[in-house]
């Protein structure tokens, strides 16, 4: 290969997998050339990244050291995925009956799930997690991306026991503002004990089944590290949680009157 055929495939290999490390060697057999070539061609990888502001290479020197990519964004391209969704989310053809928002479209865009991804990955990439944890079913999307942002595995609870998960942990937690009682399972084998989990989840209104994910959490004798919400209601003001990462937060939501209100999160 020519050096800018290297370059361009180091650095598709290294992008589409964040937070890996390939040691040097691994380039040299793929690409058959000296660690020398390598190490410039790395260079010339990391200028071109630097460039396009969606992150960084990081090089680890040592037998055990390599090259990894490391997702970021910056503050305008922030503001920017804030204001895409807020124009989203004031939609009034969104509006369902009883003061319900149409949001599937929103989550399971591939694009704006990565944009956002990027977000909590970049606010907690230095928590060392483990892992990270969402309940089924719209916040899998969200989850799904910012582990593959961070390169960590997904782990999903879920509403209901499924054979296919093997022995389980059940239990009941209270959902939402109006505290109705609910479910949720996990399989034993899907958290080692002691890890550290970030939590990613598409809405929150009081923050029930958030804390129903870390009382499962802590079943299995895991930490929770970091949580990350797509979109928090501004109602009611006092949450059952209060460490937590918003994108953009709901506000007021009328059906009869065709209003809704959306905040960015300048906080962020």
């Amino acid at each position: 290969m020519k050096r800018s055929q290297r370059v361009a495939s180091l650095i598709k290999i290294l992008t589409d997998s964040p937070n890996t490390l390939f040691g040097l060697q691994y380039f040299c057999t793929l690409f058959d050339a000296a660690k020398s070539s390598i190490s410039e061609d790395i260079k010339e990888a990391s200028r071109a990244i630097l460039e396009t502001g969606t992150g960084y290479l990081e090089t680890i020197p040592g037998k055990k050291g390599g090259v990894k990519f490391i997702p970021d964004i910056s503050d305008e391209s922030i503001r920017e995925l804030q204001e895409e969704f807020c124009k989203k989310l004031c939609d009034p053809s969104r509006l369902l009956g009883g003061n319900f928002l149409y949001t599937s479209d929103i989550f399971y865009n591939p694009v704006l799930m990565t944009k956002s991804a990027r977000v909590f990955a970049k606010k907690f990439r230095k928590q060392e997690a483990d892992c990270v944890v969402t309940l089924e079913t719209k916040g899998i999307p969200l989850a799904f991306s910012v582990a593959k942002e961070l390169g960590l595995p997904l782990v999903v609870i879920r509403r209901d026991a499924k054979i296919s998960e093997g022995s389980t942990i059940s239990i009941n937690y209270f959902s939402g503002s109006e505290d109705r009682l609910q479910k949720m399972t996990m399989s034993k084998r899907a958290l080692k004990p002691n890890s550290k989990v970030i939590i990613i989840d598409d809405f929150m209104r009081a923050g029930g089944s958030i804390v129903g994910i870390k009382e499962m959490v802590n079943e299995f004798n895991c930490e929770v590290v970091a949580i990350g919400v797509a979109i928090v209601s501004v109602l009611p003001e006092k949450k059952k949680i209060k460490d937590y990462t918003a994108i953009c937060y709901l506000g007021n939501v009328s059906t009869d009157e065709r209003i809704i209100e959306v905040m960015p999160n300048y906080n962020i």
